[in-house]
Formats: C-alpha cells, structure tokens, sequence
C-alpha cells in the first residue's frame, strides 16, 4: 500500500458505529460558525473576515469543507482550497499572493488556503470525507504554506546560520519542527520553498514553509473517472479502514 495513504486520511482512522463528527461542503450559512472557528483558531492579523470567508465559499463552493460535532452540531473544523497552476510556487512570496493569485482553469494542483481545526477527529473526518472528491476531480496534489514555530528559539542559539538548516532539520526520519511534523504525519512530506514574510507570524520569524501533499492514488485518474462518486467514495472509505 502506498504509504502516502497517511494523507488526507490523517493518522489511523478508526472505525466508529456513532461517529463523533460528519463532515459536509460549506455554504453561506455556516458564517457564524465559521468566524466564530476563526477568532478562536487565529489571531486579528490573522484571521478571515466574513467577507474573506462569503468569497471562499461562492467562489469555489465544492473546495471549502467543514466538519461538525455529531451530538452538538458545533463545528470542528474547516478546509478551503483554490485551483493553483502547477509551478505557481516560483510566482508567490507571501501567502496572500496565493490568495489573490488567479485561480487555475487547468490544473492538477490545489492551494490550502486555510486550516482551522479545534479538534483533531474532525481534521481526521474532513479528510476522509474530500478524499474521493479530490480523486473524482482529477486533483494529484495539494499545496500549503505552513508556518515554523521553533524558528525563533533556534535562531537565538543560531543567529547567523541559514534557516533552511532549522527547516531541514530531522529528529529520526522527521521534522525537527513541531508544526512540520504534523502536517509530515498527514502526508505533506515534501518542502518546496521556504519564505521569509510569507504572513505575520511572530514564532516562525515570519517564515512559512511551503509543502505538497500527493493525493493518494491519484495516478489513477482515469478509473476515478469512469465510475460514480459513491463507488468511489465506497472504496476510500475501505480504504481507510484497512489502515
């Protein structure tokens, strides 16, 4: 089994009779919730406005995800993504380059916009749940901008190496960084560039790393194509199961 399985399914999944969270696209009435998601997650310089968050669900409704507490119905989680071309990264230097950045007719490529979690099932369920819509829609691999917490404390000790020592680091076979390792875990294995201003993150200096994240068995375009979403779905779904 290719072991790029580990992205967008996260970690193991586990089977569950009463699942503690479904995931569903996003639309225009989930902006409460979702500005309520983004005050907690991010901070004023950080976080989407309302507007921000309309444009992201109108302009591409079937790219922003949530998923929501079973029992209480709160959400968990939230994912939007944008249509990039595939070597748009030689063209952004900051993540809002990316945002602005036209969005791609023809590509195999997407842009994480954003990320917010307050539980980690419900990244787990969102994941889950865009896997075979990514299959279907012809989508290979996923690009993000991720920030590097432990950049500042390194520098102190190491204030004239280059930072590309701190973002290349390994402790065993992964990230020395905290944030590299979590998103290494969920498949975004490869670093692309790194970035200084990339947005406004005091930790990370910042810095923002940029990875890709394969889709797993995207290679296998054509079959996505010649069967219906619920076959496909069936499948990832056993998929994940057998992790």
């Amino acid at each position: 089994m290719d072991h790029s399985l580990n992205f967008l399914i996260g970690i193991a999944a586990r089977p569950q009779t009463a699942p503690r969270a479904r995931a569903r696209f996003l639309t225009t009435s989930d902006l409460p919730a979702l500005l309520d998601l983004e005050c907690e997650k991010w901070s004023e310089d950080q976080a989407a406005s309302q507007d921000d968050l309309r444009a992201r669900i109108e302009n591409h409704p079937e790219l922003a995800v949530g998923a929501f507490c079973s029992r209480t119905g709160r959400m968990l989680a939230s994912l939007f993504l944008k249509p990039v071309p595939d070597d748009f990264c030689q063209r952004v230097f900051t993540w809002k380059d990316c945002t602005l950045l036209p969005s791609a007719r023809r590509s195999s490529s997407l842009f994480g916009i954003s990320l917010s979690s307050r539980d980690p099932i419900g990244v787990e369920v969102l994941l889950n749940f865009f896997w075979p819509h990514a299959l279907k829609g012809g989508w290979r691999q996923i690009y993000l901008g991720s920030p590097v917490p432990g950049l500042r404390d390194w520098r102190r000790r190491h204030p004239h190496a280059p930072v590309e020592d701190y973002v290349f680091d390994k402790r065993g076979s992964l990230p020395a960084d905290p944030q590299l390792r979590y998103y290494h875990s969920r498949g975004f294995k490869q670093i692309v560039s790194v970035k200084p201003d990339y947005f406004p993150h005091e930790p990370s200096l910042d810095h923002g790393v940029m990875l890709r994240g394969a889709i797993p068995l995207a290679a296998l375009g054509p079959l996505w194509r010649s069967i219906s979403l619920p076959a496909v779905q069936r499948i990832t779904r056993r998929m994940t199961r057998l992790l």
